[in-house]
C-alpha cells in the first residue's frame, strides 16, 4: 500500500470490540507491542475488520497522546 503519511505500524489485530458507536481494535504490531485503534463501528464494518486480519495502522502526528 503507498500512502503519503509517514507514521506507519504494520501489525495484525488481536480483539475487535464493537461498542453502540465506535469499535476498538486490538493492533500487535511487528515490535511486539500492541496499539489500540478507536475507530466508528460503521468504519469497522466497512472495512470487515476481524482478529486475525493484517492492517497497517496510520497514525497522524497531530492525534498522538504520549503518558509517562
Amino acid at each position: 500500500m503507498e500512502i503519503s503519511a509517514r507514521n506507519q505500524l504494520n501489525g495484525k489485530i488481536t480483539n475487535v470490540d464493537f461498542g453502540a458507536v465506535m469499535a476498538n481494535i486490538k493492533i500487535e504490531v511487528t515490535e511486539p507491542n500492541v496499539i489500540t485503534a478507536v475507530i466508528t463501528k460503521e468504519s469497522a464494518e466497512k472495512l470487515g475488520l476481524k482478529e486475525g486480519d493484517d492492517v497497517a495502522a496510520i497514525i497522524k502526528s497531530t492525534e498522538v497522546i504520549l503518558g509517562k
